[in-house]
Parts: structure tokens; C-alpha cells; sequence
């Protein structure tokens, strides 16, 4: 079974998506009831690149500045819509209906 596949079958998986390091649709897979297309997809998978770059410079910026630490790498990241959320890590990402979503079993299963 495919990283796709593997997260198709988490609980209200809607799409599952992998990106390239500048975002770019690399491959997908859409339940059969979903309504995204892959251009949302793509999309989607441009603004997790723009949202990990930005925390990975918050992060390092704030690290430097206060002596702080454990904040860099960025290890995932999440967007949560009313309806839908979404979570990537690396270069992969699932799109999750909110009502069903486990989101620890997501960022487990983007972790493998």
C-alpha cells in the first residue's frame, strides 16, 4: 500500500497529496466523494511550502534572538478550516473533514 493510500484510510480523509520542495502536485488521491480538485490541491500544497518557510524563519530568528530553544526544525505544520483541515509534513499532506479528523493519526501517518 502506497503513503497515499495509507492516508486515504485515516478517519475523514478527503485527499491526500505530495508536493514537491517548491510545492509543485507531485501525486494525489481524491476520495470519491470529495469535492477538491487537484488544482486546490496544488494550491494547498504551495502554501504549506510558504507557511513552513516562514515558521522555519520565525523560529530560527527566535531562537537566535532569545537563546531559546526546540522551536527549529519545523516539524509539520496544519491550517484548520470550519469544515476541513488540512496537515503536511515534509512533502506530504491530507486534507481531513473536521467532525472525524484525528489529527495525532495524521501527523503519525505523515511521520512514517
Amino acid at each position: 500500500m502506497s503513503n497515499l493510500d495509507n492516508l486515504m484510510n485515516l478517519a475523514g480523509a478527503d485527499a491526500a497529496f505530495e508536493f514537491s520542495p517548491n510545492g509543485e502536485l507531485t501525486a494525489h488521491c481524491l476520495a470519491d466523494s470529495s469535492k477538491l480538485k487537484p488544482e486546490s490541491l496544488d494550491l494547498l500544497a504551495h502554501t504549506f511550502v510558504a507557511n513552513i518557510a516562514i515558521a522555519t524563519m520565525q523560529a530560527r530568528g527566535w531562537e537566535s534572538s532569545t537563546g531559546q530553544g526546540g522551536f527549529y526544525p519545523i516539524q509539520g505544520f496544519t491550517l484548520i478550516g470550519l469544515e476541513y483541515s488540512t496537515v503536511g509534513n515534509g512533502h506530504r499532506g491530507v486534507v481531513l473533514h473536521n467532525e472525524t479528523a484525528d489529527f495525532e493519526a495524521a501527523f503519525a501517518a505523515l511521520d512514517e
